[in-house]
């Protein structure tokens, strides 16, 4: 697939290694593409890069994400996969920017004609990639109102190495607001930990007979 990734940080580069390795087009947006000559991958402008893309990732900062795809446009964005993966975090990342709902409702609001899928907020760029690094299978969870849009996020996944059987679909994009939240969790583990490269795994009883 075309994909786009909005944002050249740590997260969209981890991906867009990633998904360049299992054979897909990537291309990065940012918006001031010629001071990106350090990435080792294509970079673009953030409109050239939505209208490239047949799935666009979301990997800016969540407090400036709504902003920012406003500057590319509804109209542009209308009908595309938006995978968002960004989660709105304070400076000193102990307050949520969405504290009574999330990034990934807040897009769909805002873009109701935009597939929003939220995945893999509740890890590190590290293991987003690399997921069987870590000691044991873990769990990548999807949120969303488009069943197709997540169908197509899940085979991105896959592309990552999450096994079908390590992705938890939890229903609408109301329940992205579990995903984003977790991210208080997360620092307080990784606090414990003294290391940021894990994840967690949902654990059921087994099942009967």
């Amino acid at each position: 697939m075309r994909i786009g990734l909005l944002g050249t940080g740590n997260v969209a580069r981890a991906l867009a290694h990633g998904w360049s390795a299992a054979g897909h087009d990537v291309l990065l947006g940012s918006r001031r593409p010629e001071e990106r000559t350090d990435v080792g991958l294509p970079v673009a402008g953030l409109s050239e890069t939505a209208a490239h893309a047949e799935a666009l990732v979301n990997a800016t900062p969540g407090t400036i994400s709504v902003e920012l795809l406003h500057s590319i446009g509804a109209q542009a964005l209308a009908g595309t996969l938006l995978i968002d993966v960004g989660v709105g975090l304070s400076d000193d990342f102990t307050e949520l920017s969405h504290p009574n709902s999330s990034l990934g409702e807040q897009i769909q609001e805002a873009f109701p004609l935009t597939r929003v899928v939220k995945t893999l907020c509740t890890m590190d760029s590290t293991v987003m990639t690399a997921p069987d690094d870590l000691d044991g299978p873990s769990t990548v969870f999807l949120s969303g109102d488009d069943a197709d849009a997540k169908r197509i996020t899940g085979r991105l996944l896959t592309d990552l190495g999450w096994r079908p059987s390590s992705q938890l679909d939890m229903g609408g994009i109301t329940t992205a607001r579990g995903q984003e939240h977790f991210a208080l969790l997360f620092m307080g583990i990784a606090g414990g930990l003294g290391a940021h490269t894990f994840n967690i795994k949902v654990v059921t009883r087994p099942s009967a007979g």
